[in-house]
């Protein structure tokens, strides 16, 4: 199979189903970019329920921006934010102390570009699923993508298997998560899982 996908922040398990089932991945690098989408946000788990992680980007107008020049903004400490997120929604996980190093290195970092910082976290993120995918990016802006198109996907796949989450005593299962949801659960399992979602 042949895709296309939009950049991702830690994207939802159904974004790298989909990565994984693919022979042939493409991410669209010419785009502008897309408020409220993958492409700056991700959702995890906490003890209160869902919760939203956002990169905040400079206030220029975006939407008229190439997704490759959407700069990174510096006057919310986001990073730290988005750590502690993650660690108090996941330290008691039982996969967190295995990944939780390389992890935590980008958010120690001083990233100034969305694009550059989201793909070397996806390339992160495959090498934690053990997958060896070559990702190409786009050259040019087509609206019609001969393959499968997922820029406008919403990746909110309902459907998808039931595994043990961490607050499950007392939150009903949430589907379709960040993809850090199912790593910290389920560890080197999250390959196998991935792979035998439906898209």
């Amino acid at each position: 199979m042949k895709v296309l996908l939009p950049i991702s922040y830690l994207g939802p398990a159904s974004y790298y189903s989909t990565l994984l089932k693919s022979e042939e991945i493409f991410i669209e690098a010419k785009e502008h970019f897309i408020k409220q989408s993958v492409r700056n946000r991700c959702v995890i788990l906490s003890a209160n329920g869902v919760q939203k992680l956002s990169i905040p980007k400079e206030r220029k107008s975006s939407d008229k921006t190439l997704i490759t020049n959407i700069k990174i903004s510096k006057t919310q400490n986001w990073q730290k934010l988005h750590w502690q997120a993650l660690i108090s929604s996941y330290n008691s996980s039982p996969f967190f102390e295995y990944y939780k190093d390389q992890l935590e290195e980008f958010y120690h970092t001083n990233p100034s570009n969305l694009f550059n910082f989201n793909l070397r976290l996806t390339e992160l993120i495959l090498s934690f699923l053990q997958t060896q995918k070559k990702i190409h990016l786009t050259s040019e802006y087509h609206r019609k993508f001969d393959g499968k198109d997922f820029r406008n996907h919403k990746f909110k796949n309902l459907e998808m298997d039931t595994y043990e989450q961490v607050f499950s005593e007392k939150i009903e299962f949430q589907s379709d998560l960040s993809v850090v949801d199912v790593l910290f659960n389920l560890g080197p399992e999250t390959t196998s899982y991935l792979e035998t979602q439906s898209i």
